[in-house]
């Protein structure tokens, strides 16, 4: 595993210790290391079915691992109160659903549900809380607005006000760009780098575009087939050998014009000369979706 110089410096938030993960008799994540550094953003890549999404809700706490642990500043996630937890760390699943005719005010206010109990009701410390964060996110002007009557670019900015109303420092995105087209997906991303620049939160998300992770990420976490290929900074560990042996595709990999980092160009078959070309069964190729 290479690791970024840069990146040695902070200390983990999270940390996953030879955590082990799977469905019944079938192992997804085998004796996984990983650090999640505190203030900065993480990108978690990998082909289909390698782990990245039951890598993400371990260390959401959504699902227990059958080995090793997962720390939450140096302490066992599993032995901390759910509500602790929740006042620390929030997660976003892949697209997720909001109740039938939910509205955006509504969605946003349960963001506060870790910081009620029965001898704290909703406050002005609360109404503060969801007011900010639907300003924050532009999303004000929709607050009366059924969830489900949204686009799928206003829903993920609501979704990521909810996250912000709930006070998290740690926030864990598994594909928060799934079914957006390039304009929202970007969008996205920007209010994700918004919240970690100007609000210092410690982000992680699952992504699949190799080149906006690079971009946004000052970690990137290669996984292959339930381990970790690479991890350290885009620069180190997005290569052109990497996403071979990791995707099993031949890629160019030349500097962003944008952002300096790397930027991937796959390589098919269609100008590439024949005797460039080398057999299928010579590249590796990921699996199923895990």
């Amino acid at each position: 595993m290479s690791t970024g110089a840069t990146t040695t410096a902070r200390t983990p938030r999270l940390r996953a210790t030879g955590v082990t993960l799977g469905y019944g008799d079938r192992t997804v994540v085998d004796a996984l290391d990983l650090d999640v550094l505190d203030g900065g953003v993480t990108a978690v890549i990998g082909p289909n079915g390698c782990g990245k999404s039951t890598l993400l809700r371990a260390l959401g706490r959504l699902l227990a691992p059958s080995a090793g642990a997962v720390l939450l500043d140096g302490r066992r996630i599993d032995r901390l109160p759910s509500r602790e937890v929740a006042r620390e760390l929030g997660l976003l699943p892949q697209a997720p659903v909001a109740p039938e005719g939910l509205t955006v005010a509504d969605l946003v206010a349960r963001g506060r549900h870790p910081h009620r109990s029965l001898l704290r009701q909703w406050s002005r410390d609360d109404e503060a809380a969801v007011t900010e964060a639907l300003a924050w996110t532009g999303v004000a002007d929709l607050a009366e607005r059924p969830v489900d009557e949204l686009s799928g670019g206003q829903r993920q900015r609501v979704w990521l006000s909810m996250a912000l109303a709930q006070g998290t420092d740690v926030l864990l995105l598994d594909e928060p760009t799934t079914y957006l087209d390039v304009a929202h997906a970007i969008e996205v991303l920007d209010l994700v780098d918004r919240l970690h620049a100007d609000r210092g939160r410690t982000v992680v998300m699952v992504l699949h575009d190799l080149t906006l992770a690079a971009r946004y990420a000052d970690q990137l976490v290669v996984m292959s087939q339930g381990r970790i290929a690479a991890a350290g900074e885009p620069t180190e560990v997005l290569t052109a050998d990497v996403v071979r042996e990791v995707f099993g595709i031949r890629a160019s990999v030349v500097p962003d014009p944008v952002s300096g980092r790397p930027l991937v160009l796959p390589i098919g078959t269609r100008h590439v000369h024949p005797h460039l070309i080398e057999p299928a069964a010579n590249l590796t190729t990921g699996g199923g979706r895990a």
